[in-house]
Parts: C-alpha cells; structure tokens; sequence
C-alpha cells in the first residue's frame, strides 16, 4: 500500500472533499481518501492497479490539482 498527503489549494469546502472523495474512489486500486477543508490537506492511501500518476491525473481533470 502507497499513502501520500498533498495539497490542494482549491479546496474551500466540505463539498470539495466529497467531491475529490467521490472521484478518486472510483479508480481501481484507491482504498482511502481523507481530506481537511481546514488545512486543505489530503491523505490519499492506494495499491495496485492504482497509480499515483492516475490519481493526479485524475485529480486535474476534476479542477483540483495536488502541489506535492
């Protein structure tokens, strides 16, 4: 299992979570998602077929690029 926290700025709400929440669970491979609207900070937890490289991708498609 691979963890990684990053930040997104963009997150200005509980919604925003749910929405990040709602979208990466849905890749293959993604066990966890926990983010804080405070800090808008996000704890990401995956394994394979999951890669960190889809879960960014995924993330910018959505309009809520990680700074690592």
């Amino acid at each position: 299992m691979e963890e990684k926290t990053v930040s997104i700025p963009k997150i200005s709400c509980g919604h925003c979570v749910l929405a990040i929440t709602r979208e990466l669970g849905e890749l293959p491979g993604v066990l966890a998602v926990d983010g804080d609207p405070a800090t808008r900070q996000v704890v990401i937890r995956w394994q394979a077929p999951a890669t960190w490289a889809d879960i960014a991708k995924t993330l910018n498609e959505i309009g809520y690029p990680a700074q690592e």
